[in-house]
């Protein structure tokens, strides 16, 4: 029963990207044994596509899946990659049509990429532009030079950047273009709990919005930040009773301002060696510090 069960609640895939950064898909391996590196060809939402193979054949949670389930065709051959190529070679002259067409046209259309379906069966141009753009008579004039459906898709300034690529301040090539499937929010609290300066300089990629790294090391900071104290908070410290005054996470150090004037020091602690002091019993607190410092 058991097995019936598990049987019914997992489903065979296989994973393919069809950019070297881009999402994976999953797909029916259709009896199919496929290897990680291997080219495939698969039926997507958009016609035949020529894809890698990134997951080899696995189950996966059926609730993993969004139905539905599309074939995998063949494992791709030496005609196929043959093919491949050619396309490539005509998303190039396809691009050199477009950018004259659009000047002709006066659209203000910067293209960012070409990418025919692998059966040529639709070409589909990325493009950015200021606003939107009328390009209902320019699909017309595409569609008539290369005699096959035509798609113009409007992305935005992130998308751009991964498709284009580029060196990030790390000095390494952008996150987005090497294994970043997909865009999350990104905020600037972010930055703020990872100490970050808050200059919107430092803080943002070649994209101008705020760095993806901010975020797939928030969960790291998040979870640091749980067993420390607040800045501005007053704890008890084995030197007294003092203010929160700058935290570093991954270290697990809280730096600890103690006494006023010049005889006020910035000492540094471990969450284990201090105890936060609740609000309103901050003066009960101070006088006990004070009455032990007395008596010392």
């Amino acid at each position: 029963m058991t097995e019936e069960i598990t049987e019914k609640n997992e489903i065979e895939i296989i994973g393919i990207r069809f950019r070297e950064s881009g999402k994976i898909y999953y797909f029916d391996p259709n009896g199919l044994k496929a290897e990680a590196g291997q080219a495939a060809i698969v039926e997507t939402a958009r016609g035949i596509e020529y894809g890698k193979v990134v997951l080899s054949n696995r189950t996966v949670g059926i609730e993993e899946v969004v139905p539905p389930l599309r074939p995998t065709l063949r494992i791709a051959t030496k005609e196929d990659e043959e093919q491949h190529i050619r396309n490539k070679s005509r998303e190039a002259e396809a691009a050199a049509v477009f950018v004259d067409k659009s000047r002709e046209m006066k659209l203000g259309m910067k293209l960012i990429g070409v990418e025919y379906t692998f059966d040529c069966s639709k070409l589909l141009f990325y493009f950015t532009a200021d606003g939107r753009v009328d390009f209902r008579e320019f699909v017309k004039e595409l569609a008539s030079v290369f005699k096959t459906r035509i798609e113009l898709r409007q992305i935005g300034i992130r998308d751009e950047t991964k498709m284009i690529g580029g060196l990030g301040v790390c000095g390494r090539p952008y996150c987005c273009c090497r294994f970043l499937d997909d865009f999350e929010q990104v905020t600037i609290k972010m930055a703020k709990e990872q100490n970050m300066s808050l200059n919107s300089q430092k803080i943002s990629g070649a994209c101008g919005r705020l760095m993806c790294c901010l975020r797939y090391e928030h969960n790291t900071y998040d979870e640091a930040l749980k067993s420390l104290p607040k800045a501005d908070a007053k704890v008890k410290t084995p030197d007294g009773i003092g203010t929160v005054s700058e935290i570093v996470p991954l270290a697990g150090i809280v730096k600890v301002k103690i006494g006023e004037g010049e005889q006020m020091t910035v000492r540094s602690y471990t969450a284990d060696e201090i105890a936060v002091i609740p609000k309103g019993d901050d003066s009960r607190a101070q006088q006990k510090s004070e009455t032990e410092n007395e008596a010392q």
